[in-house]
């Protein structure tokens, strides 16, 4: 059996969360599959670029089965669609206050990918959930695979810096709820380690509210990893995820995490997490401050985060791509 994975060209060479996790899928399968990775010749924007994405297929398309792995959906326009799986992390593009934008990404990023496509898999019940609600795709054609934690991500303990800790915040996009980040943690001895490059109106906030932090954009694995050996703690109270690879990732290195109560947050984080209301500012707040005074409480989450990250091993989710591959081959 050849499984070819169909990959968006990379616009950098930061570190990103769907390669990353398909690398270690691949590593996982048996032996007996043979897998190429197919990258787009053009970075997923602008109309001709994108056109030219979904033209080259006929000439790349060559495997027994068909996987693209997300963001770049519309290549399976000429895709044999009795070979093809789509796997869909998030419809975040269809939260737009532009009705064109909204129409444009809901047939071109969404209905028409999975009309296209055979099957469909999903990161989260809570994204399926969000499928089902814009298209009218049957909820038996969509399979809810969970992400997997990278083996590159292992447990490394650390002594809880109570008097002055550093807070982990991955990602500056409005969904990231940074500004209610800001003005939550407002006061409170602490640093707040940003992963992507804020915005001027996020800068001046920062300064208006006298927050110590750092930022840094365009991280390579490793350099991934370190930021959370170096935290104490993951606050991810994004007010939208397809699926909160963080949690577990964080639940991995033995960090406790602060994260949403909304979303797929609270389905991947279960009881491994401090669960704040991200559009209330206080609520984040009260999370933070209970995380780091309360040492029996911090202690739990980080016992629940090793049971947790125990249903994401990508030997188990390896398998289950396995088992959809075999039902595809199977006339």
């Amino acid at each position: 059996m050849k499984v070819l994975y169909f990959q968006r060209k990379r616009a950098n060479k930061g570190h990103f969360s769907i390669e990353s996790l398909f690398d270690s899928i691949r590593k996982n399968l048996p032996s007996s599959i043979q897998t190429k990775v197919v990258i787009s010749s053009f970075v997923n924007s602008g109309v001709f670029k994108r056109l030219f994405n979904i033209l080259e297929i006929p000439f790349k398309e060559k495997g027994d089965i068909n996987h693209v792995t997300g963001d770049i959906h519309y290549v399976t326009f000429l895709m044999r669609k009795r070979k093809t799986i789509l796997t869909i992390h998030d419809v975040n593009l269809l939260y737009t206050p532009s009705a064109l934008k909204k129409f444009i990404h809901s047939w071109f990023w969404l209905k028409i990918p999975i009309l296209r496509s055979h099957v469909i898999t999903v990161i989260s019940h809570a994204t399926k959930e969000e499928v089902l609600k814009y298209t009218n795709c049957p909820p038996d054609k969509i399979r809810v695979i969970y992400n997997c934690i990278s083996s590159k991500f292992l447990p490394v303990p650390k002594v809880f810096n109570k008097e002055k800790p550093t807070l982990l915040q991955i990602g500056t996009r409005d969904n990231k709820n940074l500004s209610r980040v800001i003005e939550a943690i407002a006061g409170l001895a602490c640093k707040l380690d940003i992963v992507g490059e804020p915005p001027a109106e996020t800068l001046r906030l920062l300064a208006t509210h006298r927050i110590d932090f750092s930022w840094r954009a365009n991280l390579t694995d490793q350099e991934m990893i370190q930021k959370y050996v170096d935290c104490d703690i993951l606050i991810f109270v994004s007010i939208y995820e397809g699926f909160g690879l963080p949690i577990i990732e964080a639940n991995t290195v033995e960090r406790p995490v602060i994260t949403s109560n909304r979303s797929s947050m609270a389905e991947i984080a279960g009881d491994a997490a401090c669960l704040v209301d991200p559009l209330d500012v206080q609520s984040i707040r009260r999370g933070v401050i209970r995380v780091i005074e309360d040492d029996q409480y911090r202690q739990a989450l980080l016992e629940r985060g090793k049971r947790n990250r125990e249903r994401f091993q990508p030997e188990a989710v390896a398998q289950q791509y396995f088992k959809l591959y075999q039902e595809l081959l199977i006339p």
